[in-house]
């Protein structure tokens, strides 16, 4: 299979966190400024197995949410990467995080796959969603 390219887009939040009074607490914007620039620059040196960075756009506005039950707000920094990808598995490991918003197929136009790539393919997601469970019940447990 030839590489895949790919548009993908991840929001990275910053929630409003009791701080100092008056002196020294950073606005949340700025915060989920902050976040986003740890984030990309992660991204840009860091290599992950398999996927090629073409770019990244962080040109998108931060916006914010207020959480019905907590009334907390947090803000979000969308980024958009487009990238390459040996197989799809490996978009598929890529895209797997928290921050995922949306992602478009670049190109090719169509994508085949045979009954051992499906196979793998599902078997990846599996493993990828045990995984986040995983990360998930430790959150919980720490927060208890």
């Amino acid at each position: 299979m030839a590489r895949l390219r790919f548009k993908v887009r991840f929001d990275f939040a910053a929630e409003s966190k009791p701080g100092k009074l008056f002196f020294g607490n950073k606005n949340t914007v700025e915060q989920a400024e902050e976040v986003r620039q740890h984030k990309v620059t992660l991204l840009r040196n860091i290599p992950v197995q398999g996927i090629n960075i073409e770019d990244i756009d962080m040109g998108h506005e931060i916006y914010s949410i207020i959480d019905d039950y907590t009334n907390k707000v947090t803000y979000y920094a969308p980024v958009a990467i487009f990238f390459t990808a040996d197989s799809l598995e490996n978009a598929v490991k890529f895209t797997m995080k928290e921050e995922f918003r949306t992602i478009e197929i670049i190109d090719p136009d169509e994508i085949k796959l045979s009954q051992m790539e499906t196979v793998r393919l599902i078997q990846n997601v599996n493993e990828e969603m045990l995984n986040y469970k995983q990360i998930l019940e430790r959150r919980m447990d720490n927060w208890k």
